[in-house]
């Protein structure tokens, strides 16, 4: 088959969370932090850059390692985290990483004369006096940072507000000087957290992080996480460091406020908190965000999905598919399980949004084998029985069989008969056909007769059966 493209975008043993894309000359290149498989904590590994030519965005290019976490003067043990960066070009044509480090409340800078080199620092952002800006005598803590040059000043947004903290008041922007480093206009707040959203537009989403900016024709483009943790919404103005006015949601991770295939308030992914931007590439307008694998806040992956700018300057809000970019994939050929957009257990009572909630062990889940850094392909583990995978979208054509590659459902000294993976084209529809699946310690092919009618298409496997399996791929014919 031809490569297409899909969600995750990158490699299913890459874990690239708070994707910042950039267009730079003919390629896109994503900044976001880095966290480890099976890792304790968010944002682990240091940075790395992956690149695609902006007119083929299923041909990513690792760019290698960018910046090391002890590069930074003030972090030479290790001890702290790269935490989500942006990066954004200054006039003496150069790169700029702009990082907060996990225990500081400040915001580090380095340099690179390439958009995917190596970065080396460059300073902290700070007061004309020298005071570094986050440990002012009025300052907020710095984090997550979105910045852009623009004639001469460089716009920096960041913050961080925990729900019921009522002294963090939201989204800050900041003024610098063309030096990349020294503030012109100290911060001034620009979208209200929680306990200060009441009157301003934003209830049920204030700001809560993931800062990101973008300017489309005259207009600011203010891109953040909620205190709903699972969407990315927009906020615009005129002005970049004046009051922006909420506008909607751009992507949920889980599909909240999505009532075209079920019902809106119903989630199909198990909740987690989101980063991405906007950008534009090769004509078309995208945003990019990221999920969660591993049943762990700690594994994530980025997903991207085209969008529409409408002429009041609107994104209607989009869904969350398997084939992102590309929009649909064939409707032949062999596909793997990790680039399933929808996974839950709708019988379970831990199918309901929670902020901040982790997967435990009886859910299924994205995941792969070896270590970090080893090159192993995705799959998805622990499908028991009423458990829901979905992919969207596929260009179906003549399809009359399914093969599927699991492995499980041994009973051990219990036994096992096996169990069904039944096929259809909505979580909630009727069948289209079913497969029967044995029990087996290694990956086995099975293959029954299924009819998907033609057309753009859903497919959802619905397990059924006494014991869990692991389920690697399918193959349409």
């Amino acid at each position: 088959m031809k490569k297409q493209c899909h969600n995750p975008y990158l490699p299913s043993w890459e874990y690239i969370p708070d994707g910042e894309p950039h267009v730079f000359g003919d390629r896109v290149y994503v900044y976001g932090s880095h966290d480890r498989f099976n890792g304790y904590a968010f944002c682990l590994n240091d940075y790395v850059c992956w690149s695609a030519p902006v007119n083929d965005l299923s041909d990513w290019r690792y760019e290698g390692v960018i910046y090391r976490r002890t590069d930074d003067p003030k972090n030479p043990d290790g001890e702290m985290c790269l935490y989500a960066p942006d990066v954004t070009r200054g006039a003496d044509g150069r790169y700029y990483l702009y990082y907060v480090l996990d225990y500081l409340p400040i915001v580090s800078v380095a340099v690179c004369d390439t958009p995917a080199g190596k970065y080396t620092f460059y300073g902290y952002v700070h007061y004309p006096d020298g005071t570094l800006l986050g440990e002012g005598i009025n300052d907020q803590p710095q984090f997550d940072p979105g910045v852009l040059y623009e004639d001469g000043k460089v716009y920096l947004y960041t913050g961080f507000c925990p729900r019921q903290d009522s002294s963090r008041l939201g989204a800050m922007a900041t003024v610098l000087e063309p030096d990349m480093l020294t503030i012109r206009k100290p911060p001034v707040f620009v979208a209200p957290s929680l306990p200060h959203g009441e009157g301003t537009g934003y209830e049920g989403h204030t700001f809560f992080e993931a800062s990101s900016i973008r300017k489309i024709g005259d207009t600011y483009y203010f891109v953040y996480s909620t205190n709903l943790h699972h969407e990315l919404c927009y906020a615009t103005s005129k002005d970049p460091t004046g009051t922006f006015t909420y506008r909607g949601t751009l992507v949920s991770a889980i599909d909240l406020g999505i009532d075209s295939y079920k019902p809106a308030d119903m989630p199909v992914n198990y909740n987690g908190n989101n980063h991405g931007g906007i950008e534009q590439i090769d004509g078309q307008w995208y945003v990019f965000y990221h999920r969660h694998t591993n049943g762990s806040s700690f594994c994530r992956q980025g997903c991207i999905e085209p969008i529409t700018i409408l002429e009041d300057g609107s994104i209607p809000q989009v869904e969350v598919t398997s084939s992102g970019a590309g929009r649909t994939l064939q409707g032949k050929g062999s596909y793997p399980t990790y680039i399933a957009c929808h996974l839950f257990r709708p019988s379970n009572e831990t199918f309901s949004v929670k902020p901040g909630f982790w997967l435990d062990c009886p859910q299924p889940r994205i995941t792969q084998e070896g270590r970090d850094g080893d090159e192993n392909p995705g799959f998805i583990e622990n499908l028991r029985d009423g458990a829901i995978v979905g992919f969207k979208y596929f260009d179906c054509q003549d399809i009359r069989r399914i093969t599927v590659v699991v492995r499980g459902g041994s009973g051990g000294t219990s036994g096992g008969k096996g169990g069904v993976l039944e096929v259809s084209t909505s979580w909630d529809g009727p069948s289209c056909g079913e497969i029967p699946v044995g029990t087996s310690n290694e990956w086995k092919s099975y293959s029954a007769p299924v009819t998907v009618p033609d057309g753009k298409q859903a497919l959802y496997f619905r397990y059924k059966g006494d014991r869990g399996i692991s389920f690697a791929s399918f193959i349409l014919e």
